[in-house]
């Protein structure tokens, strides 16, 4: 989906974004141009970064090795 219609940005290159290391809404901005004209999808941009950035940095499980 759009998420910023004033530069094309959707939510996949928001977590593309975040998967590249990115960690503030204003690195998105810069990496991306989200929010860079009015701003108004600022608060949903940050939104979707926060959570893509959560999925990442989930530890994978450890399975014990079977004795």
């Amino acid at each position: 989906m759009y998420v910023c219609i004033c530069n094309g940005v959707t939510d996949r290159d928001i977590r593309q974004a975040a998967e590249a290391g990115c960690r503030s809404v204003p690195e998105l901005t810069m990496r991306t141009g989200a929010g860079a004209n009015c701003g108004s999808c600022l608060e949903l941009a940050g939104s979707l970064l926060e959570q893509a950035r959560n999925v990442r940095e989930l530890p994978l499980a450890v399975m014990q090795q079977a004795a």
